[in-house]
Parts: structure tokens; C-alpha cells; sequence
């Protein structure tokens, strides 16, 4: 409960200080994304996405290491639990290359 609260006075906080730097004037007068846009829309939705799957590997991460430690010896539940680790970081290691070949190809085209 204490870290939702957390959060949501972090983001009324950045909201603030967003108002308060002219961003959003200066992308108006630049002809930037605004929240309209198709584009804004799939940067969060790319956004969230991307949230989820960190939060997906974290937990993976923690599965892996609670198995590998309380495997008491067997090797079995240790291998399950190596593989599940590795499974985590590949899976994580493909994610961060589609983001950033997605990156660079929006970077060529969009430009």
C-alpha cells in the first residue's frame, strides 16, 4: 500500500514538473508528439508492454532463485531452477534487441 502510494506521488510530482519546463509548449510549436497522435499512443502502449515484461523477468528471476536455493541438494530442482534463470535472461536479452532494432528502423524511417 505504502509503495502505491509512492508511486502515485512520484507521478503527481513529474506532472508538475512537467508543466513547469515548457515541454509540452515547446513540442506544440516544433510540431511534436502530442497525445492525440498515433504515434504517442503506441510509445505507451510500447511503454507498458515493455513495463510488463521487466516485471515478468524480475519475477522469473526471483521464482528461479528461490528454487535454486531451497533445492536441498536435489539436482533436479536445481537444474529446473538454472533453467528457468536462463530462460529469463534470454527471453529478456530477445525483448531489449526488438526494442532497439525497433528503435533504430523508426530512427530511419520516421526521420
Amino acid at each position: 500500500m505504502i509503495t502505491l502510494l509512492l508511486i502515485v506521488a512520484a507521478q503527481v510530482a513529474m506532472a508538475a514538473i512537467e508543466d513547469t519546463t515548457g515541454l509540452k509548449q515547446t513540442a506544440a510549436v516544433y510540431g511534436g508528439v502530442t497525445a492525440d497522435k498515433p504515434e504517442a499512443i503506441i510509445g505507451k502502449v510500447v511503454g507498458a508492454a515493455l513495463a510488463f515484461l521487466g516485471i515478468a523477468f524480475f519475477a522469473l528471476m526471483v521464482v528461479g532463485g528461490y528454487r535454486w536455493m531451497f533445492s536441498m541438494g536435489n539436482e533436479q530442482t536445481a537444474t529446473k531452477a538454472k533453467d528457468i534463470i536462463i530462460a529469463a535472461v534470454i527471453g529478456l536479452a530477445i525483448v531489449l534487441m526488438a526494442y532497439a532494432l525497433t528503435t533504430f528502423i523508426a530512427e530511419i524511417f520516421l526521420t
